[in-house]
């Protein structure tokens, strides 16, 4: 399994597996490096990433350097989210939830209008 920083959210950390950090990968990297917001994305996502196993448990190390730059403190949620997992810190993921929530009516975009849920 791959784990990297979250490609859009500061705060959480992305767990792949390795075929579809693969993918990503790829596709991130065929980016024109021209482009500032390019070669950010390409250092966060690409220049982070690490390979980690579970343990016998099932548990994974989260590596130093990465758990400190997406601030993750003791206790953290994980999310499955279709091809990878998002790694938050719990305080951070409530907080965001909670602003989120306050403001959905805002964010629809057409999008999601016609979303039949």
């Amino acid at each position: 399994m791959v784990l990297t920083y979250s490609g859009f959210d500061s705060g959480s950390l992305w767990l792949q597996s390795e075929q579809t950090w693969e993918r990503v990968r790829d596709e991130v990297m065929k980016l024109p490096n021209f482009n500032s917001s390019h070669r950010s994305l390409q250092r966060r996502l690409v220049g982070s990433a690490t390979t980690v196993e579970p343990d016998g448990s099932g548990r994974i190390l989260l590596p130093p350097s990465l758990r400190q730059g997406a601030g993750l403190e003791k206790r953290v949620t994980l999310l499955g989210m279709s091809n990878r997992f998002e790694i938050w810190d719990e305080d951070t993921l409530n907080a965001k939830n909670a602003k989120e929530v306050a403001s959905l009516d805002e964010q629809v975009s057409p999008e999601m209008e016609r979303l039949v849920l």
